[in-house]
């Protein structure tokens, strides 16, 4: 299957060009939440998060700093989302990185999905322990 991200790298697909280097793209995302909406990739094929090199994604992180400073100048927005789905709901699957302009009252309220609570502090210290070891040096 095509990937659309590795055809507007390529120049076989077309996309509102906001920013390029050798290494990285911001454009346009087509359907943005708000106007301003930039998705911020890598110019080499990622899937997704995990696949990506840390020094590459630390890059990618500077670069989406930069275009929420940006849209903060240029577009007069109060804040920013800036988020990067891995697998469940990454409609591409070529990482990447939304950068979204927000406004107070916009109408976009908190996170996409319902919140949650631990059943109890044990649940949530299981949970915690679980990660850490996860995180742990192999």
């Amino acid at each position: 299957m095509a990937c659309i991200f590795c055809e507007i790298v390529t120049g076989l697909a077309g996309a509102e060009l906001v920013h390029r280097d050798e290494a990285r793209l911001v454009i346009l995302d087509r359907a943005p939440l708000f106007p301003g909406h930039c998705l911020v990739l890598p110019a080499e094929h990622y899937a997704e998060l995990a696949d990506c090199p840390p020094e590459l994604y630390a890059s990618l992180s500077e670069l989406a700093q930069r275009v929420a400073l940006a849209q903060r100048r240029a577009l007069g927005c109060d804040g920013n989302l800036v988020a990067a789905n891995a697998v469940i709901s990454q409609s591409v699957p070529h990482l990447h990185i939304h950068v979204v302009p927000r406004r107070r009252k916009d109408g976009l309220h908190g996170f996409f999905w319902p919140r949650t609570r631990y059943g109890s502090p044990e649940e949530a210290a299981s949970v915690a322990a679980s990660l850490r070891e996860a995180l742990a040096p192999s």
